[in-house]
């Protein structure tokens, strides 16, 4: 295999990027090499040596705590859980939510083999004790494992029973689409979702 045809499978293995694709976007990038190819090499290389997750929230940024939490100016009252950083930077993208978020890093999934262990529900846990948290979004899409994960974090995140206080539990408004994933919605939806979230 060429150093061309291993360019043209690395980049027909990226989401929506098939083989034919990855073979027009690699002959483009050759063709300027100036341009786009030497800058994409040096991009590339800043990213893998610079961006981390941050060690509060889960997103990626070329600082731990990130940007996000950093800001002063957010609500540290309320928490945003999203499934992966994708739906963390689709919700900043309409900008309408002004707290701060938690990355779980997937959804519950049976299938997939994947539990609890495996999601980043004990950090968020702990990240409520100091009890300056009110409440809690849960921002997850809207398939059966999204469901599934907000059902089982409800549960977590309730107070013991028979006790008192605890956080507000929320989620996204219905108009988030059955089997709809938030990184593909359109600002308008995610806008008016977030607006009519809803006590679970």
């Amino acid at each position: 295999m060429n150093d061309i045809d291993k360019l043209i499978q690395i980049m027909g293995r990226l989401p929506g990027l098939g083989p034919r694709s990855a073979r027009r976007a690699v002959l483009h990038l050759l063709k300027k090499r100036e341009a786009l190819l030497h800058p994409l090499i040096e991009a590339l290389g800043d990213v893998a040596a610079h961006v981390k997750s941050c060690s509060q929230c889960g997103n990626l940024d070329a600082t731990d705590p990130c940007t996000v939490c950093r800001d002063p100016g957010r609500d540290a009252s309320q928490i945003c859980v999203v499934a992966d950083v994708g739906d963390l930077w689709a919700l900043e993208r309409v900008a309408t939510f002004k707290g701060r978020y938690h990355v779980l890093g997937g959804v519950l999934s049976a299938l997939d083999g994947i539990g609890p262990e495996q999601l980043s529900i004990a950090p968020l846990l702990r990240r409520l004790e100091g009890g300056e948290v009110k409440e809690v979004i849960l921002a997850l899409g809207a398939t059966v494992d999204g469901q599934t994960t907000g059902h089982y974090l409800s549960d977590r995140l309730q107070p013991p029973s028979g006790g008192q206080g605890g956080v507000t539990i929320s989620r996204l408004a219905h108009g988030v689409p059955v089997g709809g994933e938030l990184d593909y919605l359109d600002d308008g939806t995610l806008i008016q979702a977030m607006k009519a979230r809803q006590k679970i």
